[in-house]
């Protein structure tokens, strides 16, 4: 087979989850199928040298085709778009990855502008494609639920987790974390938040959570708040101060996977409390390094999760504080859900997800 992949998701060197998700599909295929040919087709202005392809002359069947006039891809089998994009002049069999409904459940997160045109993309995906891979059964629910389309259109792959970042830390390496984690202000022990800043994340139900689990004297640390600025919570410093735990809180901003990987190792209890994700990358990662969750029980929180980590109603800050209080109190619970979630981690791989990707490919053709 000939198969194209669009590649506008991993131009960018600080890539998104979409952008690790397409970088990760491509490095597996290129480790597990030598057979067929891979285009990938990277639409781009000829003079945009910051957005290039990363290098992956190693496989061979693995062809660069940077598209600076936006000619398309003229002969392939399959063209595979692993993100919503405008498939309308697309060839062959079309394959698209959709990964959240974000724009539906939570559309004053978008411009009404951006809700349009991807409301546009979606129907013309809906119709045009000849499988829609879905990341979660959640996706696949929220597929189901807003568009009218044939089941037999839609099916699941799980993201990977990347084993090779996400570990628990040897003895040597969580020596020198202290140190790491010092420069960053962080002295005391902490729960953890890892995700974008943006009130779908539930921001402001975990920072209520903390402020009664510490109004509880049930624990002395900090929470740590890792990761970028989103929108619409221009009022979180204010909420803080409101809930008087303006010295207990830590704002990391971005952060490399390597210090990323430190903190999930460190941290008392990572808390997930989102209000809606397309998967929960970050549930994994916390996993992988033997880290105890506690998430959500909504939309793909609960689902990724399984059995592996404490699950409560984000909608309920005491339900969180009580979990978190759980973990932080009970040295046999943390140890139990550090080994469920090493375990849970384990049915998650990048090689897995290429796998059952090519096997769509297959199926189409």
């Amino acid at each position: 087979m000939r198969i194209a992949i669009n590649c506008r998701s991993v131009l960018m060197a600080r890539r998104t989850g979409i952008g690790r998700y397409t970088y990760n599909l491509l490095e597996s295929l290129g480790k597990i199928d030598k057979a067929n040919e891979y285009i990938l087709h990277a639409p781009r202005s000829l003079f945009d040298f910051k957005r290039r392809l990363p290098d992956f002359s190693k496989y061979k069947n693995l062809r660069k085709y940077p598209d600076y006039f936006k000619r398309g891809v003229n002969r392939c089998d399959v063209y595979h778009f692993p993100c919503l994009d405008d498939v309308s002049s697309c060839t062959g069999k079309l394959i698209v990855t959709i990964h959240d409904f974000v724009y539906k459940t939570f559309a004053q997160t978008h411009t009404p502008q951006a809700v349009e045109y991807l409301e546009k993309h979606m129907r013309l995906v809906t119709s045009r494609a000849d499988r829609i891979i879905c990341i979660s059964e959640n996706t696949r629910k929220d597929l189901h639920t807003f568009f009218d389309i044939p089941e037999h259109k839609s099916c699941v792959v799980y993201n990977g987790v990347d084993h090779n970042n996400f570990y628990p830390l040897s003895a040597a390496e969580d020596g020198r974390a202290g140190h790491e984690l010092r420069q960053l202000g962080i002295d005391r022990p902490y729960v953890l938040y890892v995700g974008t800043i943006e009130p779908r994340k539930n921001l402001h139900g975990l920072l209520e959570s903390f402020a009664l689990l510490k109004s509880r004297k049930a624990f002395s640390g900090v929470l740590v708040v890792a990761g970028m600025k989103g929108w619409m919570m221009s009022d979180v410093g204010e909420r803080i101060k409101k809930l008087g735990i303006e010295q207990d809180v830590i704002f990391t901003g971005f952060i490399s996977d390597e210090t990323l990987r430190l903190l999930y190792n460190r941290a008392e209890v990572f808390v997930f409390p989102s209000l809606y994700e397309g998967f929960g990358f970050p549930i994994l990662e916390a996993f992988c390094c033997g880290t105890a969750v506690v998430t959500s029980s909504t939309s793909s929180c609960g689902e990724v999760a399984g059995e592996a980590a404490l699950k409560t109603d984000p909608l309920e800050p005491k339900s969180i504080a009580k979990a978190m209080e759980q973990v932080v109190a009970d040295p046999v619970l943390k140890k139990s859900l550090r080994e469920a979630g090493l375990k849970r981690a384990r049915e998650f791989s990048f090689l897995t997800m290429a796998q059952r990707t090519l096997d769509v490919y297959r199926k189409i053709i």
